[in-house]
């Protein structure tokens, strides 16, 4: 995954991972393959029992001029949160696989409806 990120020319100002072991070791993983290992940061607010306001508010805070971050956490919590930022509630119909990978442009980052799908890929189609 990490190096059909790379082919896909996606770049990141940061790399935002849950804490907990197998998130943490596949940002770790993906750093490594982008050259970004400098820009990776753990936060609890991805673990699953995590926030995602408080991700949001730090978010903000920490890149505000940031034009592409890249978030790995765990489900349900990350479908949770795209639904949430694509419709502002928890009901949009949706599955992120395990591996897979959703981009969403944010032009104004905020725990609500503020993102448009750009796109949501299974990672059988990205091998």
């Amino acid at each position: 995954m990490a190096r059909a990120l790379k082919r896909l020319g996606l770049e990141v100002d940061a790399i935002v991972s849950s804490p907990l072991v197998r998130a943490r070791r596949t940002a770790e993983i993906v750093a490594d393959v982008l050259d970004a290992r400098s820009r990776l940061r753990l936060t609890a607010a991805l673990a699953p029992e995590g926030d995602p306001a408080v991700l949001f508010r730090d978010l903000r805070r920490r890149y505000p001029a940031a034009k592409g971050i890249l978030l790995v956490g765990h489900e349900p919590y990350l479908s949770s949160l795209i639904s949430t930022l694509l419709a502002g509630e928890l009901h949009v119909p949706m599955t992120l696989k395990k591996g897979g990978l959703c981009k969403l442009a944010i032009p104004h980052p905020a725990y609500g409806r503020c993102a448009t799908l750009e796109w949501l890929v299974a990672p059988k189609l990205l091998r």
